[in-house]
């Protein structure tokens, strides 16, 4: 039986080559994959729209932008389906700002995405281009200023190196809620979330589902605002959902993006009878990769996100794509429908407005306009092009095995394999009674493997 195997190599782009299975008995040390045990449905991969990507894509001819946009949406990339946007100004904006800085206006009559027009909207709609079935979820960093106790979109003064302009004095302490809790704020911020889809909707872009607040418990110089969990189940089990509810929405309400360790944050919005009737999962991102596990052991049949993948610090190397790979890899084996990668286009620089360094799966140089596609571009493509909308994870496997298992809605079968070591890696393999895939995996290499029907 022939099986394609798709391979990427430290330092060499993707190949696609056939590969043929063992026939007779399968070895001891073989690891058994069963169809038949299903896990989680994907519900697809992707990466996030933010301003400083579009900006640096600015400095290219159109040609050169098509090429991006093809690389990330297309079938023949990365395949991207399932995509984020900031609802106002994420920490890759080009500066702080929100939808509606008009105080006291809580019927929201001065709300505008006339920003976003300038870049994401653009953006979005490149992509839709290439990927008409592209769906989109959204969520915001921080609410209006005016919203927040200390009328500041940050909750941080300064840290390493980075400053926001807000008084240390107007820092929100930890474990309170920088959202003022009053109930026309919180009315208000409900119209907020339907202003916003409407808007959206108009330009053509169908939100699917909202995250309420990116990162709740961490306190940034970017645009930030940290909840304790009751409030932030306050918000949706009384005003947002029943506003969703009262309007007529088909967009789902998200408890996310979680970057807690400790699973009570998470199993606080079912507590609230009111939150649970509207929340339709969880996401989790940075440290809710430690609170994932227990949450899905006591939560079986609750959808769970991977929201964010880790940033790095703009490396941009082998090393940083298989840290992701180790985090990719826990995650799924613990539930989650879709994994999200963060920036997919940066410049050379990789700083965002308030000085952070990170990664991005693509990076454009803003004098020369090189475009170097990295290593976790590669990554994600292992998944995102081979495991399809609507494919279910099977088999149990451990993180140990290095290995992760779907089932395509057609029914063929997707391994991902990853070797992080220095040395060759024998992967022995065997689906059913498909026969024995018996592969030597070079060192430092992605690989998936697909069992054609």
């Amino acid at each position: 039986m022939l099986i394609d195997w798709i391979e990427t190599v430290s330092g060499l782009p993707m190949r696609i080559r056939s590969h043929v299975l063992s026939e007779g008995s399968t070895s001891e040390e073989c690891l058994r994959v069963d169809r038949n045990c299903e896990h989680q449905k994907m519900l697809g991969f992707g990466g996030c729209f933010n301003e400083l990507g579009w900006k640096a894509m600015g400095v290219l001819p159109q040609p050169k932008r098509d090429e991006i946009m093809l690389a990330l949406f297309s079938e023949e990339g990365a395949a991207f389906e399932y995509c984020r946007t900031p609802i106002g100004a994420s920490d890759f904006a080009l500066d702080f700002y929100s939808l509606n800085e008009c105080e006291g206006d809580y019927r929201m009559d001065r709300f505008s995405i006339d920003r976003d027009r300038e870049k994401l909207i653009p953006y979005i709609k490149a992509a839709q281009a290439v990927n008409p079935n592209l769906r989109i979820w959204a969520s915001p960093w921080c609410p209006p200023s005016w919203m927040k106790t200390n009328g500041h979109y940050a909750c941080r003064s300064g840290f390493g190196g980075m400053e926001s302009g807000l008084d240390k004095d107007a820092q929100p302490a930890i474990g309170t809620t920088s959202f003022r809790m009053h109930n026309g704020t919180l009315e208000a911020y409900a119209c907020y979330f339907g202003k916003y889809l409407d808007a959206y909707e108009k330009e053509g872009i169908q939100v699917s589902a909202v995250h309420v607040q990116n990162e709740p418990v961490a306190a940034q110089v970017f645009p930030s605002c940290i909840w304790r969990a009751e409030d932030l189940a306050l918000f949706i089990g009384n005003y947002l959902g029943p506003a969703f509810y009262r309007d007529g929405r088909s967009t789902e309400i998200w408890y996310g993006t979680l970057n807690v360790a400790d699973p009570a944050y998470a199993f606080a919005c079912l507590a609230d009878s009111n939150c649970a009737e509207y929340v339709k999962g969880i996401g989790f991102q940075w440290a809710g990769k430690e609170a994932i596990t227990s949450v899905h052991q006591m939560l079986p049949t609750l959808p769970l996100m991977q929201t964010e993948t880790e940033c790095g610090v703009g490396s941009n190397d082998w090393d940083a794509a298989e840290h992701t790979w180790e985090l990719l890899k826990r995650y799924l084996l613990n539930g989650v429908c879709s994994y999200q990668m963060w920036n997919m286009v940066l410049d050379e620089t990789g700083f965002s407005t308030w000085k952070w360094k990170q990664n991005a799966l693509i990076t454009v140089d803003q004098r020369s306009g090189e475009i170097r596609y990295n290593p976790e571009f590669y990554l994600i493509q292992h998944l995102s092009r081979f495991v399809k909308l609507g494919a279910v994870r099977i088999a149990n496997l451990r993180e140990e095995d290095d290995l992760i298992a779907f089932k395509n809605p057609g029914g063929e079968i997707v391994l991902l394999a990853c070797n992080t070591s220095q040395a060759e890696r024998e992967l022995k393999v065997a689906v059913d009674s498909a026969g024995e895939l018996r592969a030597t995996l070079k060192p430092h290499s992605f690989n998936t493997f697909i069992y054609r029907q």
